[in-house]
């Protein structure tokens, strides 16, 4: 096969999103536009990627992180326009072929990038540009065909005849061009532009400047139908979040997820489960987050980047950045901040709290408690109310608590301390000092009662 590369369209403004970031940075299911199209582009086997920025094209440029090719469109004169911002690149990619994609078309697919480019190839192809059939097709360039299903035209919806209008078949605006043709296309494009007095260059101009030469131009229809959709507002923003949603709980339910309600889940595509796990209500899984089998996740967890091993309940949790290890049970109300490493048949229970801490297997944290930069070993037992004091004002320091410790209710550790193998400290104390192994710390005043003193102190009209 020839060499393969692809040219990105993201240089729009997104006014009709009300942002002031570059449209393409707008998600779906947590993730950028742009980066569903860079990851299905990529997955479709292109060797090479420009990406075409405009507004605020530094901040884009930020975002992608100097992966791919950057061409400015300083002004934004139409789809046409911001191909000829990037000459240099098709130049250095021809002979060979190139995608020209919108980087506001997130359920754009693989699949589809790569059967189009075989369909392209094998019929040597001057351009084949990608179509779907659509129930609605409002606002998309139609595809016209002559007698002979043969690509005739594509109109866009403002010059389109009533009759126009009824046909389904729709542009994408993706197109799979020979680098050469398009080169000379975008000459015409110019001449066509200043011929008609358009305000814009269009690039479907091109397929018009090519149909005249006799090459071959082809609409390709996609099996997926979903792949021209893009947004232009946060109305269809909002739609291409659903159709993602669904279409990514149904790949997980054929695996063997359950997930009996989904009402309020929302489960990023790049999110791994096995099987017979259970995503309940309200639960929201981000990132990179992997979750072994047979858990129980949710009702109304949060989950963000992390590992979360077989058989982990997590019930009203929000976990960040971390490690939950197998036959761990955390909630309801608990908070899993980033850097934790929560091991195996945990215990933690309404209301704890965890940063920047290793808790040992079998451990167990029941209520109201929070750990911070703590090393905390195996079956240790911490009551209600407790807390690692791990900041002075001006450094952080960690706590180490040994295995079988015993953390009385509302006891404060202040960081650094160590509580050794085995040892309790009191209800009540302040522990500023280690503990050894097999120890008891009491650090606390002595009760003191002193008889009457209220009536003394300020008698009541009950009280004579």
């Amino acid at each position: 096969m020839s060499k393969k590369s692809a040219l990105i369209l993201a240089a729009g403004e997104g006014r009709r999103m009300k942002t002031s970031k570059p449209k393409v940075l707008a998600e779906v299911l947590f993730k950028p536009m742009i980066d569903w199209v860079t990851d299905a582009v990529q997955a479709g086997g292109v060797d090479e990627i420009c990406v075409v920025t405009g507004h605020c094209h530094e901040e884009l440029e930020n975002h992608l992180g100097g992966k791919f090719k950057i061409a400015v469109q300083n002004e934004l004169l139409g789809t046409g326009h911001a191909v000829m911002q990037a000459k240099e690149f098709i130049k250095a990619n021809s002979p060979g072929n190139i995608l020209i994609i919108n980087g506001d078309a997130p359920l754009i697919d693989a699949k589809t990038i790569s059967t189009a480019f075989e369909y392209h190839e094998s019929h040597k192809n001057a351009v084949t540009i990608i179509s779907a059939k659509i129930d609605n097709p409002f606002g998309y360039g139609r595809i016209i065909r002559n007698k002979d299903k043969c690509l005739k035209r594509i109109v866009e919806e403002n010059d389109a005849t009533n009759a126009e209008k009824m046909i389904n078949e729709v542009n994408s605006g993706a197109y799979w061009f020979n680098c050469s043709v398009l080169l000379d296309a975008l000459e015409g494009i110019v001449e066509m532009h200043d011929k008609k007095g358009q305000a814009e260059y269009y690039l479907t101009d091109a397929i018009e400047v090519i149909l005249a030469k006799n090459l071959n131009a082809v609409a390709y229809e996609a099996g997926n139908p979903d792949a021209v959709l893009s947004a232009n507002d946060r109305v269809q923003l909002q739609l291409l979040n659903e159709i993602a949603r669904k279409k990514v709980m149904r790949e997980h339910l054929l695996a063997g997820v359950s997930i009996p309600c989904p009402d309020g889940v929302m489960i990023s595509p790049s999110v791994k489960i096995g099987n017979e796990t259970e995503i309940l209500p309200g639960t929201i899984l981000k990132g990179n987050t992997v979750i072994g089998e047979n858990c129980v996740i949710g009702p109304n967890s949060l989950i963000e980047d992390s590992i979360i091993e077989d058989g982990v309940t997590l019930n009203n949790v929000q976990c960040f950045s971390s490690t939950v290890k197998k036959n761990a049970s955390v909630g309801p109300f608990a908070r899993i901040r980033p850097d934790c490493v929560i091991g195996e048949g945990v215990k933690a229970g309404n209301f704890v709290e965890f940063k920047n801490a290793t808790i040992g297997d079998r451990t167990s944290v029941s209520h109201l408690t929070y750990i911070g930069d703590a090393d905390f070993g195996s079956e240790v037992n911490v009551g209600c109310g407790c807390a690692t004091v791990n900041y002075n004002g001006k450094e952080k320091n960690r706590t180490r608590v040994d295995d079988h410790a015993f953390i009385g209710c509302s006891t404060y550790l202040v960081a650094p301390v160590r509580v050794g193998k085995n040892a309790y400290t009191a209800a009540g104390s302040v522990i500023t000092e280690d503990v050894p192994e097999n120890s008891l710390a009491i650090a606390r005043a002595r009760q003191s009662v002193k008889k009457d003193w209220i009536i003394k102190k300020k008698p009541y009209k009950w009280q004579k």
